[in-house]
């Protein structure tokens, strides 16, 4: 008897010490993906196109180097500028970056603010209005270097004359609530805006801009990528419109004719004052997900990259998941597989939780399948809390059943934050002063 208790505390010691390594490994992929998207690793890749232009400037000692920026990782993405920048050329670097509160980072030349994410504010029509003010002022002979990642469209927002901030913002959230997509976000902000849609990049000509870029959106369309300041806009008041319409949306009157008539149009990508302007990824989701997979690796898993722009309700993508997952082990059920994706997800918020698309996504896995997953958003906000994610183990609807939490019904209320609070397997990281949207592992 005593014999048989042993083994089963040796089995259950296995056991434990099994679900630690896997859950360390999914933590350091976690790591690995936002590591990979950090600006003082990338930003040095910068100076092959920056190289002729800053050549340009010291022949010109009369012409400015500005710098404009907004996104969750555009201050780290300025700390790191300034340090490529030539000595030379200090004396004449000046900008302003806009950021989430948190999302500061220490520079010396360039001006760092902050306003509010992803409900535009005060502050955000500020520097957006000092930006367009900028831009608008520099001559043929400048440079305009801007600096661009995921969350630039609230932060820098200033509407339409036609349309008040707190209108704006009303629409903003009502278009999050309804589980609108960010094209479909981005197709009505853009129209709504006195700077997106190519707007800054135009109000610059005829200086020379070059954006510099970390991707957040599915395919990497720079377009989409904080509302694409410096990129023409080819979608059309008409697109806004029935975007607007499909999640009746209410807008003002004025507005709405506006859109009817095409007077706030975007800039088109043929415009002749885009001509001056060029653009460039530096990080990608795909970067990070193949230093997600290298991690797998090294602890032998097999990864299989599912691609870095899934979609869709979150609920779906889980059913989803855990159908190839059943399919995967049943097709090889000796190689341990890294089920690994990217991309954004929506949530339609129906009850009186605050949704979060990563948590909500393990949420609704865990009811399908007992298996072991991460998901996080690697800027380190997931939905309207200051969490990144959370994990799940093959015990985490029992461990929810013995502390009182319905797990099925905190789903139905959208409460996947709170439920995950109450089991202890959030991952909290802060803010990660990077955003390559979201990270997904499942394992097999």
């Amino acid at each position: 008897m005593l014999e048989k208790t042993g083994v089963v505390k040796k089995q259950k010691g296995r056991v434990v010490k099994d679900s630690q390594i896997k859950t360390e490994m999914m933590k350091q992929m976690f790591k690995a993906a936002i590591d990979a998207a950090q600006p003082h690793l990338f930003m040095a890749d910068a100076l092959p196109t920056l190289k002729p232009e800053f050549d340009r400037l010291r022949q010109n000692p009369e012409a400015r180097l500005v710098v404009l920026g907004c996104g969750k990782a555009s201050a780290a993405m300025a700390a790191a500028f300034e340090q490529i920048v030539p000595q030379a050329l200090h004396h004449r670097l000046e900008g302003l970056v806009v950021v989430p509160d948190g999302h500061e980072a220490e520079t010396q030349y360039i001006e760092i603010c902050c306003a509010s994410h992803p409900v535009p504010d005060e502050r955000s029509c500020d520097a957006a209005e000092q930006m367009l003010g900028i831009a608008q002022a520099l001559a043929e002979d400048d440079l305009l270097v801007m600096l661009i990642s995921g969350g630039g469209s609230a932060l820098c927002s200033l509407p339409q004359p036609q349309l008040s901030l707190i209108q704006k913002q009303q629409i903003t959230d009502a278009l999050l609530r309804a589980g609108a997509d960010i094209t479909q976000m981005n197709a009505v902000r853009k129209h709504l805006s006195q700077i997106k849609g190519g707007r800054l990049a135009a109000a610059a000509y005829p200086a020379r801009c070059i954006s510099f870029g970390i991707s957040d959106v599915p395919g990497d369309d720079v377009s989409v990528i904080a509302s694409g300041p410096t990129v023409g806009d080819d979608t059309s008041c008409a697109d806004a419109l029935e975007v607007i319409d499909r999640f009746n949306i209410d807008i003002p009157d004025g507005m709405r004719a506006a859109l009817e008539n095409a007077e706030t149009e975007s800039v088109f990508s043929s415009d002749p004052k885009l001509s001056h302007s060029d653009y460039y990824l530096l990080a990608t989701p795909a970067k990070s997900l193949q230093a997600a997979a290298e991690i797998a690796i090294k602890y032998g898993y097999e990864p299989v990259i599912l691609g870095d722009a899934l979609d869709g309700e979150s609920r779906i993508l889980a059913a989803e998941m855990a159908q190839l997952a059943a399919q995967k082990n049943e097709e090889n059920p000796t190689t341990p597989l890294a089920l690994i994706s990217g991309g954004e997800t929506t949530v339609t918020v129906r009850g009186d939780g605050v949704g979060g698309r990563n948590v909500e996504f393990l949420h609704a896995l865990a009811l399908q399948r007992a298996c072991f997953g991460l998901a996080g958003d690697t800027d380190g906000i997931d939905g309207g809390a200051k969490v990144a994610g959370a994990i799940i183990t093959p015990d985490t609807l029992a461990r929810a059943e013995a502390c009182g939490a319905d797990a099925a019904a905190m789903l139905e209320n959208n409460d996947s934050h709170r439920f995950f609070e109450q089991l202890g397997d959030q991952i909290i990281t802060g803010p990660t002063l990077t955003n390559v949207n979201d990270f997904r592992v499942v394992l097999v």
